[in-house]
């Protein structure tokens, strides 16, 4: 596997200002949903756009995240101008690569959610790409509108050959940043919110990608409240916020698939 740091690291050097005196962006993964309005309410105060990494998790609410009583939020929030990409439909975990008898490549996948949820699968290359494009069809079936050109693996993680294979079908992968790493998963006993912010807006700074979850289910005291005062001290700091397609590594994926100008935001 390809440890999440390797990317981070990756992406960390990439630091580079768009303008002003820096920028940072903002990722938020499903997770449970639960605090999903709550976010999105912050994100509007502050102006903030955002990249959205989706994928059909299940909700407090009983459904999942990209079934249709989600259409008006993320209808709103493509309004809103932020980035969506693909977080695999079935928040699939990829746990290696095999070679077969017949020397094709195979991953091995284990979905958290759907019709296989729990069990270790062996998928082909067009195996893999059409799980990523099943978000892709959900969402414009949701909103009207496709992703744009990304993908994150669940945990961040995923084997070389699977981020490359994602290339080849259209999506880049996007970690982030040791920096950026809020700890929103992190238990609150241990990790209580006021900690994570501190440690936060001392470590943050220009090119930083931010990680953070709609909603977690193990976590008792929910992070996204901190969210409103980690957006203001970091622009208080001439920070700014921008989505992916804006970032040096990730700008020339948006620019390969459509032939035009990244259409995300910085603010």
């Amino acid at each position: 596997l390809l440890a999440a740091g390797v990317a981070r690291t990756a992406a960390a050097r990439a630091r580079a200002p768009v303008g002003g005196s820096g920028t940072v962006y903002l990722t938020l993964d499903t997770g449970n949903m639960a605090e999903a309005g709550r976010i999105a309410q912050i994100l509007a105060r502050h102006a903030v756009p955002a990249t959205f990494f989706l994928a059909n998790e299940r909700t407090p609410r009983g459904d999942h995240a990209l079934e249709p009583g989600w259409a008006g939020f993320w209808r709103e929030r493509t309004a809103e101008g932020h980035v969506f990409g693909s977080h695999t439909f079935d928040h699939v975990y990829l746990r290696g690569v095999e070679q077969g008898a017949d020397g094709t490549r195979r991953f091995v996948v284990r979905p958290q959610f759907g019709a296989f949820a729990g069990r270790t699968l062996r998928w082909s290359e067009a195996g893999f790409c059409a799980e990523l494009r099943r978000v892709d069809e959900r969402f414009r079936e949701l909103t009207g509108r496709g992703l744009d050109p990304y993908w994150r693996a669940p945990g961040g993680r995923a084997p070389a050959a699977a981020i490359e294979a994602a290339r080849r079908c259209g999506f880049a992968h996007v970690g982030w940043t040791p920096a950026g790493f809020l700890g929103d998963e992190l238990s609150s006993r241990t990790h209580p919110n006021d900690r994570l912010l501190a440690d936060s807006l001392a470590r943050i700074g220009d090119g930083d990608i931010l990680l953070a979850h709609l909603g977690i289910w193990s976590r008792l005291d929910p992070y996204a409240p901190m969210l409103d005062p980690l957006i203001a001290g970091l622009k208080s700091r001439g920070l700014r916020f921008a989505t992916i397609d804006r970032h040096p590594m990730y700008r020339a994926a948006s620019l390969a698939r459509a032939g035009t100008p990244a259409t995300g935001a910085a603010r």
